[in-house]
This record gives C-alpha cells, structure tokens and sequence, in this order.
C-alpha cells in the first residue's frame, strides 16, 4: 500500500514518478538540409510536479536521552519542535557505530552487507568488513538523482574506505562519486570544529575564516546547506532537493564557544546520578517511554558522584556543560536551516528526519579527556592535566570529551552506551516532520523500526519502486522495510519483527518483542575483568554462545533489566539460532572483536609498496595512512631547500594537530623538530647551529631505542636527530610515541602545518618562506651512521 499526501494542493505521491531518459530515439526528421528538418530535443530530466524535498539529519553520538523532546534537560527548541509538530520515534534502532549506520540510512542494507562491519579505519579483508560499500548497494542519493532531484551532502562522511580519501583518489566513493551533485564537509569520523579538514566536492579547502575571527563549523555548514539550495531554487524553483546534513555535534571534540557552555553554568553539579532520574521522570510524562518502565541499573563502571571528589564533581560538571552548549548551538544552526526553507516557502513540503547515529559515547572513558586521541592509543587520562586545561574545554586547544558517567545518563532509561548493543548503544533518537503529509501531529511512535528502514520508507512516501539498476548496475535487494503505513496510523503494526546486531563481537537479537544479548566482553568491564577489544577466539566463542548470552522481553522490560536467559532456555536458544541465521545473510562472521588493534591492520594501499615517499610544496594534506606507517618505526624526513639571504621560517613537514604528531620547521634561523605525545607531553630539539643561507638538505631521523608497550599506550621509543647537510646538529630522547594513531585528523603536510597546529609555539598555517623542492620520508630503516664525537659534542652543547 502506497503513501498518499494529505494536501489536496501537492501533487499526490503515490504514483510512480515519470522517468525521462536522455538519450531516447529521434522523433524528429533529419533531411538534407536544415529547412526540410524537424528538431526534437532530448526531454529535461523533471521530478513530477508537487513532490516533497528530502532533508535527512544526522546527528553524531547523541544518546536516547540528551535532547528537550526525548526528556533531557539540555535545550533543543528547534529540535523540539519538529517533534511537536510531527512524529516522535521511540523504538527506532541504530548498528551501535557511525559509519555502519550511516551506511545503512544511504542505502537500506544492513551495515555487513555493505561492508561496513566497523568504521573505515577499523576495515578487515572479510565481505562483510573491507570498507568499500557494495555499487549494487545503491545510495538514496543516486535513486532520487535519476528522478529528478538535486543532491546535496554536508558535513560528516565518512562512508569512503579510509585508503582512498587522498587526492590520488579513487572518487568513486566520495560523495559525488556516490549520486551527490555537491559536497562540503570532512571526510573522516571527526574534525577539529575550529580548524576543520574541509573538502568541497572533490578537492581540499581551508576554512574562510580563524577561530578568533569567530569561525565554527557548524555555522559554515549550515551556510553551505542553505546557498546550496538557493542556488537551485533561484533558478529552477520546482525542481524538489535531496540533502544529507550532518554536522559533526555531538561527536567530540566538544567544541563550542565559551558563552554556549555558559548558559548550562552549574545545572550538572548534582551529577549524572540526579541527570537520570529527572530525564527518567520526564520521559514518562512526556510519554516517550512506556509509564511501567524501570530505569536500568546503575553501571558498575560509572563512578558514584558522591565520592567524588570537588576538583573531579568541578571537572566532570564542567564537560557536560560544554556539551550541553555544543547541542544548544547545533540546534540554533538547525533553527536557521528551517527558517530559511520557510522563507522560501518549501518548510510544508519537505520531508525531515532527523536520527542520531548511535548512543551516547564512552570514548572519553571514566574521567573524560581534553583529547580524545588518548582513547585511540590506550592512553589512560589524567586528573591533573584534565584540571589544567578546565577553563580551555570547548575551545581550539582541546580535542574535548565528557566522562562517561554522562554517557551512561546520556542513555537514559538504557544501559551502556555506543559501541556496544544493548539499547544505550543502538536505541536513538529519530523525528519525522512533514506537514504537508503528516496529519496527526505531535505524537509517540512506537513501532519497531531501524535505520535500514529509512530508504525505503522515502522511496514508499514518493511512489517509487527500488531501482533494479543505478548507473548500469544491477542493484541487490533492498533489506529495509517501510514505516510509512504508520506515520498516520499509531495502532498500525510494525514491518520489522526481526533484527540482528553486531559491533566489535557485542552481539544481540531482536526477535517479535524478545532480545538476546551476547556482551563482551561482559555486561560491563568491571563485572568482565577486561576492557574494550579483548579478543574473541572460536574457543571463546563457542563458550560464550553456551553460557553468555541473555535474554529480555523488552514489551515488558523496556530497559533490559530482567534477565530470562535461565528461565527461558527454549527461547533463548530459539534467539541464538536466530542470531546466526541472520549473520549468515548478511555477511556477518567472523566475529571481531579487537577494538582499536583492527586499526593496525596492513590494508592495500592506491600505491604500489615502498619504503619511501617524496613529498612537494602547495599541495593538499595527506591521510596519514595513506603513505607507509612512520609509528614505531625508524625513519628520516629530509627536505631538500633553498633559504635566501634574509633567512626563512615556517614548518617543511608535518603530520597531525593538537590531538597529537610532529612538526619539522624552522624558526629563528635555526632547525626545529617537536614530537607531541596526545597533547601531554612535548619532545623538542633545535639545532645548535644557524641554517645558512643557500640550497642545503635538512634532515631528522628517529632511530627506535625500544620496544612499544600498545596495550598501555607507549609507542616504540627513540632518539631523535637534526641534521644539516649530513652534519649532526641537535638531538633528544623521545621516551614515549603514539602506538596506534596520530588521531583521526590531521594528515601529511609539505611547506605548513595549518589547520589546527601540532604545538602553540607558531601560529597556523605556518607557511615556510623559503623555497622547498621535496620532502622525503624514508622508513627503510637506513639511517645516518654518526661520528662517536660529534654525538658526545652536541651532548655537551645541550
């Protein structure tokens, strides 16, 4: 049964659209000559008259209960009101991380059937894991590109395997590679809010304005998206858009301007604890959950508030605050997004759904981070440093993330968190407003549904049937099924009775009101005496499908409280059958488990193998993976320059931000190389001696001293060196290097170090004025052999 629009006034949806191919035969006449011939153009490409825009928002790491309509305290008027005046979902899933379910709302398979077991960097060479989203899985961009819409993404990506966002390509999976007419945003899973790695469609762009001019992401995004439409609308104005808008909020970095966090100054000092039980109680008077629900336990991993101590309750306080404006601030840049489509007088029929794209997040671990590359490398965070850096949370020298005592309220009435698929990690906020087609207003959904179910729920309300091909390819079967028979039906049953789960080896089934949960590596780490990417082997596996898994009636027991697993033995084995089915189907095994160790990964390269790359002024960033892996390994960087007689400055290579690499430049007259350790410590050396002026080889080496010690945060260890025309001019002990990653942002840069700057003692972008021909950095191995005398001078000199 098809969606019918309830305006008289809209051209009604639910009629198939007129498809009109370019290219089609010649009805007119060819004679000898132009006079004795009849033209016959090709037809426009025209979306039938009246049908609605598409604006899909996608919001990042936003728990169940952390916006003002799903019972929080935090205010999101503009996201309320969308609620209010149309429909709210409560029973709406996710895959529990964000390009898995990005992947999913683009395309309506399942994140395994479109390769997407993890997120890109955590890619294996398995079907359902290697990155690269299946052609035949066609993206809703590219169905509604062929009937007639304008396409447009901003923000978040992420969707592209992480070997293949450099400008060496391919762009096949970028997002105009993927049914999008334009793009601007960042390709990864985070950025810098201040300093973004901004790509508009296909190339590289720096933002137009500095964090003390008053830049932030959000706002430049949401100007995007809304001169990306005028610019279609001035000239073709029936012509409908598809837009994918994803800002980076709530995903750390936490960056908001100080008066944001402000407004929330002392509104979390009660703690998480109080945050629960008010969002709890709210909840249930605003009907978003069941009035018989029980709030879940308190999690055993989550300090209690009150022995904490006050520089910690001062602490922990303050980063829900700057989370808390970060929200409020995304929300008045949605608000200027839908004033404008009033104004222009397309708000009644547009189509909005807005989701989160998991729960709330842990990765700042139990004492949150002023960086959250910490997590990324097993670094654990410190008290001390976090309360040095307290008045700084939320702006540019931070890479911010709240402790996940809030997370956990966050998730409010669930347990756990993303990552992780009990309900905290997997049940998400998700709105549809739609004016022109949505009669009963401001209402609770509570049919069951998932983010496959999106695409063809649009496809449902538009009347069109799944292509069977998109650009010459034959598309698979579409996974998801429609919830558009409920949007003016509460009562009506829900399409979905089955869905599987799976994230990192935390498994669980939804079955017809039942869920089976397999947690690892336990229902919490203090309980499971192990942390995040333990590793499941087949005998741990067949161990824990004997005796790990649990049992919920979640009709019944909405936040997973009341363990049936003992009682009900049947039905459990029932639901671990069930579980495999599924995988089966979608290309789920094999488990893994590993957590960030997958990012170590040897993965194919665009590039054929070597030891060394060579590198060249005024051009874009490179991914730090793109090339061949500098961590925990001996390697130089030489770059081959030419300084005038006036001198130069500024940095010849670079790699990585605040969050965490290294920096070679010159400053002063001298040769300079700095190592920042996840923004804790900093590893500096300069030349004893002036650059002459002159065309001369400046060169640092890392020579590995140690062994790394990865499960707690310690990269191989080294000594790092200067030198200048092969001469040793400067060196230091660099007792501690990142052991997994430089940090999701950042990238190798020839001649600057721009964006956000890898240490505080120059200024972004830090251009080099003199003349740089290359930069080479080797990993081979083959370092220079020093002179016994001329190292014990230059450590008399230091």
């Amino acid at each position: 049964m098809r969606y019918n629009t309830s305006k008289k006034t809209k051209a009604s949806c639910s009629q198939p659209l007129k498809e009109y191919k370019q290219g089609t035969a010649f009805n007119g006449v060819i004679g000898r000559t132009f006079d004795v011939s009849s033209p016959a153009w090709p037809e426009p490409l025209r979306a039938k008259e009246g049908v609605p825009n598409v604006l899909v928002i996608v919001q990042d790491d936003t728990g169940f209960g952390q916006m003002g309509c799903y019972g929080s305290p935090i205010k999101t008027p503009n996201i309320d009101a969308l609620a209010k005046k149309g429909l709210l979902f409560s029973n709406m899933h996710t895959t529990a991380l964000c390009s898995p379910t990005r992947s999913c709302i683009m395309t309506g398979r399942n994140h395994h059937s479109n390769a997407m077991s993890c997120i890109t960097e955590g890619s294996t060479g398995y079907p359902g894991g290697n990155g690269n989203i299946p052609f035949e899985n066609g993206m809703l961009s590219e169905m509604l590109l062929q009937r007639g819409y304008n396409t447009f993404a901003i923000g978040k990506w992420h969707l592209t395997p992480s070997d293949q966002i450099s400008a060496a390509g391919p762009y096949d999976r970028w997002p105009l590679g993927r049914g999008f007419e334009r793009y601007y945003g960042f390709l990864g899973g985070d950025t810098h809010q201040y300093y973004p790695e901004l790509v508009y469609d296909n190339h590289s762009v720096e933002p137009e304005k500095t964090p003390e001019e008053g830049y932030h992401l959000t706002e430049d995004l949401t100007d995007k998206a809304i001169s990306f439409i005028a610019d279609a609308k001035q000239v073709a104005p029936n012509k409908p858009f598809f837009m994918y808008f994803c800002p980076g909020a709530g995903h750390a970095p936490h960056h908001v301007p100080k008066e944001w966090a402000d407004k929330y100054k002392g509104q979390f000092d009660g703690g998480w604890d109080v945050y629960r039980e008010e969002t709890f109680k709210r909840q249930k008077e605003m009907g978003v959950i069941p009035q018989d629900a029980e709030l879940s336990r308190h999690d055993p991993d989550v300090q209690d508030w009150s022995k904490l101590s006050a520089d910690e309750r001062k602490l922990y306080a303050r980063m829900m605050e700057v989370f808390a404006g970060f929200l409020t601030h995304t929300d008045y840049h949605y608000g200027r997004l839908f004033e404008f489509l009033k104004t222009i007088g397309e708000w009644e029929n547009t189509i909005v759904m807005f989701i989160s794209d998991n729960g709330a997040s842990s990765e700042g671990g139990p004492t949150g981070s002023v960086n959250e590359n910490k997590f990324f490398n097993n670094v654990k965070d410190d008290l001390q440093q976090n309360l040095a850096m307290i008045d700084e949370l939320g702006g540019p020298s931070t890479f911010n993330h709240y402790a996940w005592g809030w997370t956990f309220a966050g998730n409010t009435p669930f347990r756990r968190w993303k990552r992780e698929t009990y309900r905290g990690g997997i049940s998400d906020p998700f709105i549809v407003h739609w004016p022109a087609g949505i009669k009963t207003k401001g209402k609770v959904r509570t049919q069951y549904a998932h983010a496959i179910d999106i695409v063809p729920t649009v496809l449902d309300i538009l009347g069109i049937e799944p292509p069977t091909s998109v650009k010459g390819v034959t598309q698979s079967p579409i996974e998801g099924l429609s919830f558009a028979h409920t949007l003016n039906d509460a009562k009506a049953p829900s399409n979905r009775i089955t869905q599987y789960f799976e994230m990192m080896g935390h498994r669980s089934i939804y079955h017809d009101g039942w869920r089976a949960v397999c947690p690892w590596p336990g229902p919490s780490f203090k309980e499971a005496g192990a942390f995040f990417g333990a590793p499941i082997d087949k005998d741990k596996l067949t161990e824990l499908d004997a005796t790990g898994w649990e049992l919920y009636h979640i009709e019944k027991d909405w936040a997973e409280n009341h363990n049936l697993a003992a009682k009900n033995r049947t039905k459990l084995i029932e639901m671990i059958a069930t579980w495999y089915v599924e995988a089966g189907k979608y290309n789920v095994l094999p488990v893994d488990s590993r957590g960030v160790a997958r990012f170590a990964d040897p993965r194919p390269q665009i590039a054929i193998a070597r030891n060394s790359c060579t590198y060249y002024p005024g051009t874009q960033a490179v991914p730090i993976n793109a090339c061949p892996v500098v961590l925990n390994r001996p390697h130089s960087i030489t770059s081959d320059v030419e300084i005038s007689k006036k001198g130069a400055e500024g940095a010849l290579f670079s790699a990585g931000d605040v969050q965490g690499g290294f920096c070679l430049y010159m400053q002063g007259g001298k040769l300079h190389y700095v190592y920042n350790y996840v923004g804790t410590q900093f590893f500096h050396v300069e030349s004893d001696i002036a650059v002459p002026a002159g065309r001369h080889k400046l060169r640092f080496e890392f020579e590995v001293t140690g062994k790394p010690d990865i499960k707690n945060g310690k990269g191989a260890p080294g000594r790092g060196q200067l030198y200048i025309d092969g001469k040793l001019v400067g060196q230091v002990k660099i007792p501690l290097t990142m052991p997994l990653s430089l940090g999701l942002g950042g990238g190798f840069m020839c001649g600057a170090d721009s964006g956000s700057p890898v240490w505080d003692k120059y200024k972004p972008p830090f251009k080099f004025t003199g003349k740089i021909y290359t930069v080479t950095v080797d990993v081979s191995g083959e370092l220079i052999k020093d002179d016994a005398m001329a190292m014990k001078a230059i450590m008399m000199r230091q």
